[in-house]
């Protein structure tokens, strides 16, 4: 599989860009994307496509492959259970100075997370985020193409420092997020 934009490109020109190289195409195509308005009103997440959406009304604005929690079926439970959660939250505070590129607070818990968490008796957990990659990676590339080979976080949905400072951007405090299975 291509790199999603060049894989884009495949689509909308055909085979003809197997013969133009990489960088130009995403040259090429960086300078084709639409102007982004700051109307960006919600964020979609499909776990099992490993997706994040940038989404104005009905409209997709942006996409971008994610890595989730380390045991990403089902819908968080408890403090340490490496799930991410499913469900509707918002995006209500950022960090510039996470442990990870930039963060932005997914207000997990929720009131139906805190009342399933007490009557099992359980640490809900938090600090769930959208971040970039860890200080301790080497280099973009290294992030690129190894960050997103398998879910790795403790919850959190982690993208690329590039896409983190796209998603930082476009997506605004109290933006509604939702995250499906």
């Amino acid at each position: 599989m291509f790199h999603p934009v060049l894989n884009r490109c495949l689509r909308l020109f055909g085979c003809c860009l197997v013969l133009v190289s990489a960088p130009t195409v995403l040259a090429s195509f960086s300078m084709m994307r639409p102007a982004v308005s700051d109307n960006v009103d919600m964020v979609l997440v499909e776990k099992s496509a490993r997706v994040i959406y940038l989404m104005q009304g009905d409209s997709i604005v942006r996409s971008y492959p994610i890595a989730l929690g380390k045991n990403p079926k089902g819908h968080k439970q408890q403090a340490g259970d490496g799930r991410t959660p499913e469900g509707r939250y918002t995006l209500d505070w950022r960090n510039p100075n996470s442990r990870y590129y930039r963060s932005i607070h997914i207000s997990y818990p929720n009131e139906q997370d805190l009342e399933l968490a007490q009557a099992q008796n359980r640490d809900p957990g938090n600090l769930i985020m959208i971040h970039g990659s860890p200080a301790w990676v080497p280099s973009p590339e290294w992030a690129s193409q190894w960050l997103h080979k398998d879910d790795w976080t403790e919850g959190c949905i982690a993208v690329t420092n590039d896409v983190m400072d796209e998603i930082w951007n476009l997506v605004k405090d109290g933006t509604p997020i939702e995250i499906r299975p």
